[in-house]
């Protein structure tokens, strides 16, 4: 496969895996390219979606307990009870053994990467798995930075590197694949979207 073709297969739930990077209490303090009640908001919908639909998810943190803090609220109560969230020290997260090795074994060749800060947490790791032979994703909307420049700067590094940019919900509805699904209904709420809320609310209503 080229490498253009590549990215045009379809993100299934089969082929792909979840890893979120770095949503840590510290580091969301000082987020300026979103609102940080969106951001909390994407990215813990994003962990509800990944359960929902099945998909490997890797968690990781960078000095927990002491610089950065721990991951926050929104987000643990979003994951599964049993998901480990692994604390490591390098700031490229590929670069940690722990975390590489948990991502290789969920072998998945696609990866969808969010973290805090976007143009390092979420586009080191993204960039680092392209370089070996995935296909990797970024959910901008579920990573965050510290100015407009710098998401600009991410953003461009990424794409020139051969990672796609996307959203989370589009990433997870191109995963569903079809709306006729046993999981759609619980999918769609845990992709918690006030406009798809609300059509189905209208809808149930039109049914009733």
């Amino acid at each position: 496969m080229s490498e253009h073709s590549r990215f045009l297969e379809p993100i299934t739930r089969e082929n792909v895996a979840v890893v979120l990077v770095d949503h840590q209490v510290g580091l969301l303090s000082g987020v300026r390219d979103i609102s940080l009640g969106e951001l909390k908001h994407n990215v813990a919908a994003l962990a509800r979606a990944t359960t929902v639909l099945g998909i490997p998810l890797v968690v990781t943190t960078t000095a927990a307990d002491s610089m950065w803090g721990p991951t926050a609220a929104e987000l643990v109560q979003a994951l599964p009870a049993e998901q480990e969230i692994i604390d490591r020290s390098t700031v490229n997260a590929w670069h940690d053994d722990r975390v590489r090795g948990a991502i290789e074994a969920t072998g998945r060749q696609k990866l969808i990467f969010a973290g805090v800060s976007l143009e390092v947490c979420a586009a080191l790791p993204a960039i680092s798995a392209t370089a070996v032979g995935h296909d990797a994703y970024v959910a901008v909307d579920a990573s965050g930075t510290f100015s407009r420049a710098k998401r600009e700067a991410g953003l461009l590094r990424m794409q020139q590197a051969g990672v796609i940019v996307s959203d989370y919900a589009t990433l997870m509805v191109e995963a569903l694949a079809d709306n006729a699904a046993p999981d759609s209904g619980a999918l769609y709420a845990a992709l918690d979207m006030p406009f798809a809320v609300l059509v189905g609310q209208i809808s149930a209503a039109h049914h009733a």
